[in-house]
């Protein structure tokens, strides 16, 4: 039996490789020419937190578009969230509604729109902070593809089969999925229309989780239409079977997705979670009037959390006074989710349950590493490369199979340890990668070993009007969200297995509010002033190295004499354009040399 599953799954898992291929095929077909109308998204809306990262979103789109890299011919936005207090996904959204409506009049509401929301800091993944979590780049692609790219190749069969509204996704996210070949996905129903992939238990206590019509709905084939009683937002297991929400699998025929490192695909038990969903234009509309007659929002609102719940037969206003799922409660919260479940409750809830579905998340360090240097599902279904447009010598004694090289230059001699990740980096021939590291934006052309689980990424700012350096390193495990209220607590803080307290003792750095950047009362990593500004990349990657080296030989060195800024001033400060120029010498020079290599033969 279990041999019987385990080979239905790998049929599974390469019914989904073979579906993702034509997806990409087809999206590079696109890529760089005008699109004809139904074919494509008339609008591609992406949100952004604050005005820096408007600016990076946007610099980068009009470099994609130069480039031939995406469709012409399509409506691409960045919207930044109004300034003031925090919003959530879900506030963005209604602010995007108003943005397009003060673009477009009336004639927004004839458009199909994909929101993508990034507005995010990646702290998790501080490699994606700087210019953002949808540009993340991805091992595949000539010239490589960024998250953007794959977004837009998933969901290339969407627009020509959705009538006029907005579909909903994250940037961080996903979705791959096989069908049958007469099935296909339409968003046509009015209301909010649902994807479901069948997951395991603990993957739905932090996702949403949908309660399905028993009646309309089997489980079987590739690809249902059905509806959802109601929508539990990350319920713990106890509340999943109380609700009717897990189903059995019987004879293991189905898949089951899961965002994590285990195969769950033969699990007995599962859930059907959500991922992205669309609303058609008249529940857009009415959600704008609310916004409009709030005057001015002072919550996080979660678009998952907070307009899904309302919706269904079985939606009750139970989860309005819930808290216990959101990270910092505001006072102005109950009061706009009830006045969000008046506003929606008795809407449709239309649910497309895919089958053969499987949601990945990138959102972590861990899970970076994990999708794209082990032999993850995700790397076998996508097709990761090991190597994704980059130059390493034969003679570089480099690739350990599962090291990821991403637009990056590898000079022969160095050498990258297994697990490893290495984007848009110049390594020169006396560097020494460890396993499991992750290295972006890096100049490193001195002799060094780097430790193991490393995490080292540089950043390019600007202070006083001139270009400088500061290289954040750190563990890939450490917490960057982590914080304490009490500076007497910051000994609770690990740098790379260490105490932060010890490791401020070793650089010379004296204790005190002055030493965290932030307002608030969190003390943390991100908050931390011990980056050292330099006047150039290899000199700031090396200053940090020999931060890294004294915590883990116990030995002083002392930071005296620099300025120093935390991760958070250092994102603050970015200079955006010295940091596209960076990755555009090394692309310039990936090109010269196969242009070189083609004329040699």
């Amino acid at each position: 039996m279990a041999a019987a599953a385990a080979a239905a799954a790998g049929e599974r898992s390469a019914a989904r490789r073979d579906a993702t291929g034509r997806r990409l095929a087809r999206f590079a077909a696109l890529r760089g020419r005008a699109v004809r109308h139904g074919e494509f998204w008339d609008l591609v809306a992406i949100t952004a937190a604050d005005a820096e990262q408007e600016w990076a979103f946007r610099r980068q789109l009009a470099a994609k578009l130069a480039r031939g890299e995406l469709p012409r011919g399509v409506r691409y936005h960045v919207f930044v969230d109004p300034p003031g207090p925090k919003i959530g996904n879900g506030g963005s959204t209604l602010h995007v509604l108003q943005c397009l409506e003060n673009l477009y009049g009336d004639k927004w509401t004839s458009f199909i729109v994909l929101l993508i929301h990034s507005g995010g800091y990646s702290q998790r993944l501080p490699n994606a902070s700087a210019l953002g979590k949808i540009f993340t780049a991805l091992p595949l692609g000539d010239p490589v593809y960024q998250m953007l790219e794959l977004k837009l190749a998933m969901y290339i069969d969407f627009p020509s089969h959705m009538k006029p509204g907005i579909l909903i996704t994250c940037s961080d996210d996903i979705e791959l999925y096989s069908t049958g070949v007469a099935e296909t996905i339409t968003f046509d129903k009015p209301g909010f229309t649902a994807l479901a992939h069948p997951s395991d238990l603990t993957i739905g206590t932090t996702h949403g989780v949908f309660v399905l019509d028993p009646s309309s709905f089997s489980g079987k084939g590739g690809l249902e239409y059905t509806s959802c009683h109601h929508f539990l937002h990350k319920p713990d297991i106890e509340t999943m079977r109380q609700c009717g929400a897990v189903r059995v699998r019987g004879n293991c025929s189905q898949p089951c997705s899961s965002g994590d490192h285990s195969d769950s695909e033969m699990d007995s038990e599962c859930v059907y979670t959500d991922s992205i969903f669309y609303m058609d234009h008249s529940i857009a509309k009415q959600l704008l009037v609310f916004y409009k007659q709030m005057d001015t929002l002072c919550c996080e609102i979660d678009a998952y959390g907070d307009f899904l719940q309302a919706l269904g037969p079985g939606a009750t206003q139970d989860y309005t006074k819930n808290t216990s799922n959101i990270t910092k409660e505001e006072s102005q919260l109950v009061e706009v989710r009830q006045k969000l479940y008046s506003i929606l409750k008795g809407t449709p809830l239309n649910v497309i349950v895919l089958n053969n579905s499987k949601f990945y998340h990138i959102g972590t360090t861990q899970e970076y590493l994990f999708h794209f240097t082990s032999d993850s599902k995700l790397k076998f279904e996508l097709d990761l490369l090991s190597k994704a447009f980059s130059i390493f010598s034969d003679k570089a004694e480099t690739l350990d199979r599962s090291a990821s090289i991403i637009q990056s230059i590898l000079e022969p001699g160095c050498l990258i340890g297994p697990g490893s990740v290495i984007e848009y980096s110049r390594i020169g021939p006396e560097v020494l990668v460890g396993k499991n590291c992750i290295i972006s934006g890096s100049c490193i052309n001195l002799r060094v070993d780097i430790p193991s689980n490393c995490f080292l990424c540089s950043l390019s700012i600007k202070i006083d009007d001139q270009v400088k350096y500061a290289s954040m390193v750190f563990s890939v495990e450490d917490d960057l969200k982590k914080g304490v209220k009490l500076l007497s607590d910051i000994y609770s803080l690990q740098f790379f297995g260490v105490s932060l307290l010890e490791c401020l003792d070793l650089w010379g750095v004296q204790v005190s509010n002055q030493l965290f950047s932030s307002d608030n009362t969190q003390f943390g990593l991100w908050t931390a002033r011990i980056f050292p500004v330099c006047s150039s990349l290899s000199e700031s990657v090396r200053m940090s190295l020999n931060m890294l080296h004294s915590v883990q030989h116990k030995s002083a060195f002392k930071l005296h004499g620099f300025k120093l800024l935390s991760v958070e001033e250092m994102l603050s400060c970015k200079d955006v354009e010295d940091m596209l120029k960076f990755r555009n010498q090394i692309y310039d020079e990936i090109c010269l040399q196969r242009q070189k290599e083609k004329s040699d033969l």
